[in-house]
């Protein structure tokens, strides 16, 4: 068993690239050898900013041989009087036999002739060769390019390639690189690290010997480089750990922002900075996103700090402290750290400036200088856009109930939501959209919930964000997804395959969150109705029919509540029950979060072993009901069902799990839902025996009256069942 190294050299990959590529190399490594035949251990996959790595351990020496049988002509055809004919003759030279060693053997569509082929297996250094190319130019990335002269195309240019069966070359060429790229076994260390330093780490400066395929980590740790990504990754964690825990600090350091770090050094150095007192007076959010999303650095926060959202200064939460993971020898650490600190201070002395200018404008005056900025063509300017929020939140006011003073806010903080989108803030950092809008308000004396709610009416801004934690946050909120949906779907513009330019879905998703968080009942299929029509008289040029803009965004909200519930790991089976296209879309979006509660509840009931009975019974029940002509909405057996026409116990044991059944199936709130669902269960066998046993009863009998009463019975049972899910779509 041999262990085969490949390492694809480049100049500085893009960080996303060096991490998203490890598992389409994986994938593809692990298909070739598959049908190569050839036998392996452990698959590794790995990175650096300069270089992709793979390693396969055990790898066999050759291919495994194939024997296999093919199927050639019909014996009719292939042998005259027990001569092959020509025939025979060319399928035996195709699979590489003599004629003779055919043999006729009996099938299903009469006799045909069989050629027993054997192939042996390949060296696996040949297979390797022809397969390390294939590999490479599979890989797929954003923003590819070409360089030189050369066709090849890839995330950054290859400039050199290592590839060892054990200690043996692999000969492999890179057909279209300029310069040319042949397989090696030099690789290339840390570019600040040994002799090749000073030849700035180029494809022409000495290189590093890779002797063995086993001893690649270790050469290379020598030169100065931490190969494997994941002991990188561990590395850097412990040290940002460690300093800060040192500190009495909480490092604000997202996964995103650490994926990033770990991928951008080859050697990591944790350096500490320090930040100026005197910037410790802009507000914690603008620190940090200068620090994470434009220099990379880790921001500390006070460990025990709470962090008040719309304070204006950083005093109580930040550190004036960083820390920043170098790609540097310890020796430069002095000078990276004051160069790192130069340009942070450069960095904070715009966002000084840029505060000071947007605080001398009043708030209001920054909403009527949104009339100059478009939306979008054909919807207006943003001002345009919030006029028609303000609506929104007007109608969603109304529909939900609020108190005054909640409606108070959620109309105020609708006025002024956008107003920070045309400071000189935003307009730098545009993360901060919302952040500085309800920052600059409470500074101007606006109220606190009007603020927080200027704040939070972009939550969630993606999957798994928080979501809005006042009332009015979270009706603005619904308000200007609501605004965006209705604007971009009148406008003619629908979501498709990976094409949603204005994140519909997002939108989508998060207005439904929202209200599942909230637990708050809004009838989505009247208030689209209301919106669209109101929508047509704004949007006159759009040319909008409000019945089929109702229509269209109701089925968009039907699919992204499926959506949430598959991401959220329910079942899909029961989803279908609750939220598919068998269920009115009425009754799915007349109250989305009652959605969400039935499909939970069928998740409890077969988790506890109750469902499978129920389903049986009630699945039983409608396909025998479609037989009769009780009414969908009938849940009553009062004047449908007639106790004088049974003739078994099991008929009245069943009207009597109806009738207790009947006002929970026809009453209101969501809590008749568990009371439904307890009741079907625990009358799932009384049920069970109207079809079964020695009490059971046949459906279909002669007499008209009976048959009619006992399909009333099952018609009953059917329609308070879908109260609560459509049975039928559930898997047995």
């Amino acid at each position: 068993m041999s262990t085969f190294l490949l390492e694809i050299g480049t100049e500085e990959l893009p960080a996303d690239f060096a991490r998203l590529a490890l598992p389409q190399l994986e994938a593809q490594v692990r298909q070739a050898l598959a049908e190569r035949r050839l036998s392996h251990g452990p698959v590794t996959v790995t990175s650096t900013p300069r270089r992709l790595a793979l390693l396969v351990a055990d790898l066999a020496a050759s291919a495994a041989d194939l024997e296999e049988d093919r199927k050639g002509p019909p014996a009719a055809q292939a042998l005259k009087d027990g001569v092959p004919t020509p025939a025979a003759i060319g399928f035996a030279k195709r699979c590489g036999i003599e004629a003779s060693a055919l043999e006729v053997r009996d099938t299903a569509k009469g006799p045909f002739v069989f050629a027993r082929v054997r192939e042996p297996g390949l060296p696996a250094a040949e297979l390797l060769a022809a397969c390390i190319p294939q590999w490479i130019s599979g890989l797929q990335g954003r923003r590819f390019m070409r360089w030189a002269e050369g066709e090849s195309r890839f995330s950054r240019p290859v400039r050199w390639l290592v590839a060892l069966l054990d200690g043996a070359v692999i000969p492999v060429t890179l057909a279209g690189s300029d310069p040319v790229v042949s397989a090696g076994r030099l690789s290339r260390g840390h570019r600040l690290h040994g002799p090749q330093a000073g030849e700035g780490g180029t494809a022409g400066a000495s290189g590093v010997s890779i002797a063995t395929a086993s001893a690649y980590a270790e050469t290379l740790a020598a030169a100065g480089v931490e190969v494997d990504r994941q002991r990188r990754a561990a590395t850097i964690r412990s040290a940002v750990e460690t300093a800060a825990a040192a500190l009495q600090a909480r490092p604000d350091l997202p996964q995103e922002l650490f994926d990033e770090l770990t991928d951008l050094v080859e050697a990591p150095l944790l350096i500490e900075g320090s930040v100026p007192e005197a910037y410790l007076a802009l507000p914690a959010e603008v620190l940090s996103t200068v620090m994470r999303a434009h220099q990379r650095y880790i921001p500390l926060y006070r460990q025990q700090a709470e962090v008040d959202p719309l304070a204006l200064d950083a005093r109580a939460s930040l550190l004036p402290t960083f820390l920043c993971i170098a790609n540097s020898l310890p020796a430069a650490t002095d000078t990276v750290r004051r160069g790192n600190e130069r340009v942070l201070k450069a960095r904070l002395a715009d966002a000084e400036f840029f505060v000071a200018a947007d605080r001398a404008v009043p708030s209001i005056d920054r909403r009527d200088q949104l009339a100059r900025v478009t939306f979008a063509e054909g919807l207006g300017s943003l001002l345009n856009r919030v006029e028609r929020l303000e609506w929104c939140t007007d109608l969603l006011v109304e529909q939900l109930e609020l108190e005054e003073s909640e409606a108070a806010h959620a109309r105020r903080a609708a006025h002024l939501c956008k107003h920070d989108l045309v400071s000189q803030m935003v307009g730098e950092f545009p993360e901060l959209q919302g952040v500085m809008g309800g920052k600059y308000l409470l500074a101007e004396g606006e109220a606190r919930p009007v603020a927080l709610a200027v704040l939070e009416h972009y939550l969630p801004r993606g999957a798994g964000d928080a979501l809005p934690t006042s009332t009015a946050g979270a009706v603005v909120a619904l308000a200007e997804r609501l605004e965006l949906l209705l604007s971009i779907y009148a406008k003619g513009e629908r979501p498709s395959g990976s094409s949603d330019p204005y994140a519909l879905r997002r939108a989508g998703n998060g207005l439904l969150q929202i209200l599942w968080h909230q637990g708050w009942r809004l009838d989505l299929v009247g208030l689209l109705q209301r919106a669209c029509a109101h929508w047509a008289e704004l949007l006159p040029a759009c040319q909008v029919d409000p019945t089929a803009l109702a229509a269209d965004l109701g089925e968009f909200l039907r699919q992204r509540l499926v959506s949430l519930l598959e991401e959220e790991g329910l079942p899909t089976d029961l989803i279908q029950a609750v939220a598919g296209e068998g269920v009115s879309e009425t009754r799915v979006l007349a109250d989305p979060a009652e959605a969400r509660q039935r499909a939970e509840l069928l998740v409890a009931l077969r988790a506890n072993g109750q469902l499978a009975a129920v389903q049986a019974v009630v699945t039983r029940a409608a396909r025998l009901a479609a037989k009769g002509d009780l009414a969908l909405d009938v849940l009553s057996p009062k004047r449908v069902v007639s106790p004088d026409l049974f003739e078994k116990p099991s008929e009245t044991a069943m009207l009597a799990v109806l009738e207790e059944l009947e006002p929970i199936a026809s009453g209101q709130g969501r809590e008749r839902y568990q009371a439904l669902a307890d009741g079907l269960a625990q009358g799932a066998a009384a049920l069970a025996a109207f079809f079964d046993g020695d009490q059971s009863v046949m459906v279909m009998v002669d007499d008209p009256a009976v048959r009619r009463n006992r399909l009333n019975l099952l018609g009953l049972l059917r329609n308070q069942a879908s109260v609560l899910a459509e049975f039928e779509a559930i898997n047995g």
